[in-house]
């Protein structure tokens, strides 16, 4: 990361958790990161659903748009310009730091712009994310530094996508689908007429594919 970006900082008073500080020791997190104009409580409505082993943070990003909130600008749609991206990635990393426990693992979920922040948070820190599931949302850029190591790494992720999303344009579809079989271990789910949405066909297969990130839930 550049020494010239300025980090978006997360503010810890919005910060959902499914556990209280000392049920969080010793146990993996799973990092939900929401969409354009959303806030920390959408994704967070998942939690019932999702396998009990890791401990659930859900954050609030941290540009305020409209009712909601934003990881970025949109700019050109699924084309992010300029160091914004990085600047929210940056700001991620230092809440994560600021931790007074530190997880027994990190995972990705996230939805729309808060997908992007799934997989650019890997390309800054590709040793640290265990996995990401990245729902309705894209690769920000072709390249970046931290290609190389995810390449190596090749790191389970889950992208899931609607076929009728008017959101997302086919540019950053190809783009997304050209970098991630050489960069992860690959999960795609492809839903006929879903839009910019989960359903809840695709949320089984999420569900499947977490509980194979953690196995103690599996049974």
């Amino acid at each position: 990361m550049a020494d010239s970006i300025r980090p978006e900082p997360i503010d810890p008073a919005a910060v959902l958790w499914s556990a209280a500080v000392a049920d969080r020791v010793d146990r993996p997190l799973l990092l939900v990161l929401h969409g354009y104009g959303s806030h920390e409580g959408d994704l967070f409505s998942l939690a019932p659903h999702l396998p009990l082993e890791p401990t659930i943070a859900a954050l609030r990003a941290p540009l305020p748009v409209g009712q909601g909130w934003s990881w970025f600008p949109i700019g050109v749609p699924g084309d992010p310009v300029g160091d914004a991206l990085d600047a929210a990635a940056a700001g991620i990393l230092d809440w994560l730091d600021a931790l007074p426990e530190q997880p027994t693992s990190i995972g990705l979920l996230g939805f729309s712009q808060g997908g992007a922040m799934t997989l650019q948070l890997m390309r800054h820190a590709p040793e640290r994310f265990a996995f990401a599931v990245q729902l309705s949302g894209f690769i920000a850029s072709s390249t970046h530094p931290g290609d190389a190591r995810l390449a190596e790494l090749k790191p389970p992720v889950f992208w899931g996508r609607g076929t009728l999303d008017p959101v997302i344009p086919e540019a950053a579809v190809v783009r997304t689908q050209a970098w991630l079989p050489g960069h992860s271990t690959l999960t795609e789910g492809i839903y006929e007429g879903l839009g910019h949405s989960i359903s809840q066909a695709e949320l089984g297969e999420i569900v499947t594919f977490l509980r194979a990130q953690y196995p103690a839930t599996a049974a």
